[in-house]
């Protein structure tokens, strides 16, 4: 009976660990952002669903390789239920529109045009990348790009989208 108890509070604490990544919990913030169109979005509009929230910017050398590959995240995952969203920052929306007429797409692309969600998220670096539950709360962070990195988003979403 013993050994079922511990086994039982090992569980639940690799569990504890494995959802928060051995960090604090946080939950992902409710910033508001702007579509393509310019309507309003806020992110707890995708609530219920696993959320990859990409920053990027027309000037940052890794978002042109970051980039095509989120969009075949978005594509291969979306009918599993995520949403990949693709927060832009650069200061003229020229220039993002000039990096998105050379960037075909069909993931939601937004826009910051208050500046408040890089520090909201508390971004340190570009591309930087945010994994959020259903529950709204991120469980994974990724700086920078690198080709291997594909791999690592397909394991950590499957883990997301798994979980009910």
């Amino acid at each position: 009976m013993r050994t079922v108890f511990v086994a039982a509070v090992l569980g639940a604490i690799l569990v504890t660990i494995g959802r928060a990544g051995g960090a604090e919990v946080k939950a992902a913030p409710d910033v508001s952002l702007q579509t393509e169109q310019g309507a309003p979005a806020r992110l707890a509009a995708f609530k219920g669903k696993v959320i990859l929230v990409d920053f990027w910017a027309s000037w940052c050398a890794p978002c042109k390789t970051s980039f095509p590959a989120l969009e075949a995240l978005h594509r291969e995952f979306a009918p599993r239920g995520l949403a990949v969203l693709a927060v832009n920052l650069d200061e003229r929306r020229k220039d993002a529109d000039g990096f998105l007429s050379a960037h075909p797409h069909t993931m939601p692309v937004l826009f910051d045009p208050n500046g408040g969600a890089p520090a909201a998220f508390g971004v340190k670096g570009m591309p930087s990348s945010f994994l959020i539950d259903r529950a709204g709360i991120i469980r994974f962070t990724h700086m920078g790009y690198t080709a291997n990195i594909g791999q690592q988003y397909r394991q950590e979403i499957d883990l997301l989208i798994s979980e009910h």
